[in-house]
């Protein structure tokens, strides 16, 4: 007979799939506040009452959607040198995940790069256009070298 293990057991989603699903929603309050121009307030309101916040890293949902909006003109001014069209012209969904990543990317270095990469890319890949991914993969890429050169360097000599 073995002894019982000490561990606490884990119950519900972990802290990744928490944050996944932030992610998630987050994109769709931004998709909601580029095409209706609503209050981010009002929009952010609105998805707390209406989804289950359980299941979802509320603070880091927060986070992402308030900090997207209150620095969206710099970050616009970071992604407008790397797109080969104007802003305007973008796919809002394409739009609302590049924001977003870049804030990440830029403001939660606790982040690994290559995950907040990656979970946007897989966001393109379910919500975006037919090619979208490409597109969203490599202008965050070129984020990840400007903000993360360091983690990037380290990585690869590690590897």
């Amino acid at each position: 007979m073995s002894e019982p293990s000490n561990r606490p057991r884990r119950s519900g989603p972990g802290l990744g799939e928490l944050r996944r699903r932030a992610r998630r929603l987050s994109l769709q309050a931004l998709y909601q506040w580029q095409m209706a121009k609503a209050p981010i307030n009002e929009i952010e309101a609105e998805f707390i009452v209406d989804n289950d916040m359980s299941k979802v890293d509320k603070s880091y949902f927060r986070e992402l959607l308030n900090g997207v909006v209150v620095q969206v003109q710099e970050i616009d001014e970071l992604l407008e040198p790397l797109l080969d069209r104007s802003l305007k012209d973008m796919d809002p969904i394409e739009l609302a995940l590049i924001r977003m990543g870049c804030f990440e990317l830029k403001e939660r270095i606790d982040v690994p790069y290559k995950v907040a990469i990656n979970e946007h890319v897989e966001l393109a890949k379910k919500f975006g256009g037919t090619d979208g991914h490409k597109f969203v993969n490599g202008i965050l890429d070129k984020l990840a070298g400007k903000f993360r050169q360091i983690e990037i360097s380290a990585a690869k000599s590690s590897g």
